[in-house]
């Protein structure tokens, strides 16, 4: 049975939807008495992929895709209700569940799909009180040596559209240096496939604003950037087998001394994907010569976390001129006995935003990475 709605008299988007229901669903014609504008969910589908050559304005004409997940195939929809808007999320001061607020059932509710990965396992709860701190304020620093075993992720936020599909495809083409973790829901901050009660705008304690392809700013609160139409990406970083390469007796030394990582910018080129180009980037850590075997086993067991070294030694090879000046973090001494080993890293988005000149992005600050509820060696 339709849903009964009044047409707003002289509402000329009204009179818009009254025609274009007619031209494309001819053989839906309601019965005598019901509203034109009222159809079910496949309906709604046979409308969207006819819509672009009769109206100027979708977003006028038909709920958005997220708001029409939310509901059965056979109810009836009434797309001129004021109810049909796009989805809002919660804010820092809400109680966050990771759901979409969409006045119903969430889109993905955390944990609750087939093959969800069990996001409560042994110390998860030190990794969420680590990220509390984080958003509030209490934590601000590089996340190397935090919460060893468990996976962390660096962050990349785009608008939704051309530039977001093309970084999708540059990680899925250069997955030693981008490999994918997790991707949001449009306009949500909830990593629901890798954290619970997360907040990807406040649980990292450092980020970087990007406009037209140049830093505008850092800062540790995200909210105010956070674009309606946001898509998140989280990808794996070397960090997350810290806890295995120590375990095995392999110091790291900028965690020792507390310092961010050493990053350069290389000269090897990354494969394009649309607008998305540039060079790898890579993170270095003085490992012993007797370790070097150890170092590039354990780390090839890890290609979420960027995987084997792309180079030992001879920082020249791939366009370093000097390891004392990093691009990013803060340089480490290498001493006789070691060698710099420099294994592809998630800076490396950073430096393709810049080389494409994307209007507008929100990354992590190089070494501020996102904790995860995974140990470090899942693979979601």
């Amino acid at each position: 049975m339709r849903t009964s709605s009044a047409t707003p008299a002289g509402d000329e988007r009204s009179d818009l939807h009254e025609s274009t229901v007619r031209d494309l669903l001819p053989a839906r014609q309601p019965q005598s008495g019901s509203p034109m504008h009222t159809y079910t969910e496949s309906e709604l589908e046979e409308l969207r992929r006819s819509l672009p050559s009769f109206v100027r304005d979708r977003s006028a004409l038909v709920p958005p895709r997220a708001a029409c997940a939310v509901r059965g195939a056979g109810d009836r929809v009434d797309i001129l209700k004021p109810g049909w808007a796009t989805p809002s999320y919660k804010t820092r001061g809400d109680s966050n569940d990771g759901a979409v607020s969409t006045g119903s059932s969430p889109l993905s509710p955390p944990g609750r799909w087939h093959g969800a990965p069990d996001l409560d396992g042994p110390g998860v709860d030190a990794v969420r009180r680590f990220r509390h701190e984080v958003r509030e304020g209490r934590f601000v620093g590089p996340t190397n040596g935090q919460c060893p075993g468990f996976l962390q992720c660096n962050m990349v936020v785009l608008r939704e559209g051309r530039e977001a599909f093309d970084f999708l495809l540059f990680c899925q083409r250069n997955s030693q240096a981008c490999p994918l973790i997790e991707v949001c829901d449009v306009g949500s901050p909830h990593p629901n496939g890798v954290a619970r009660d997360a907040d990807l705008r406040t649980d990292i304690p450092r980020y970087a604003i990007y406009r037209n392809g140049a830093l505008e700013k850092e800062v540790t609160d995200a909210t105010q950037y956070w674009p309606d139409d946001s898509v998140a990406f989280l990808i794996g970083c070397s960090f997350s087998v810290e806890g295995a390469l120590i375990s095995s007796g392999i110091p790291l030394r900028s965690a020792d001394e507390g310092k961010n990582v050493p990053m350069y910018r290389t000269s090897l080129p990354c494969r394009p994907a649309g607008c998305m180009r540039g060079n790898m980037v890579v993170s270095m850590k003085p490992v012993k010569a007797m370790d070097i075997a150890k170092e590039v086993e354990i780390t090839s067991k890890f290609p979420q976390a960027h995987g084997a070294p792309v180079c030992v030694g001879c920082p020249e090879a791939i366009g370093i001129q000097d390891i004392g000046k990093p691009d990013w973090g803060e340089p480490v001494e290498v001493l006789p006995d070691e060698l710099p080993v420099f294994h592809a890293c998630g800076v490396t988005p950073q430096n393709v935003l810049m080389a494409s000149g994307v209007s507008f992005a929100i990354t992590h600050s190089a070494g501020h990475m996102f904790l995860c509820d995974l140990p470090s060696d899942a693979v979601p």
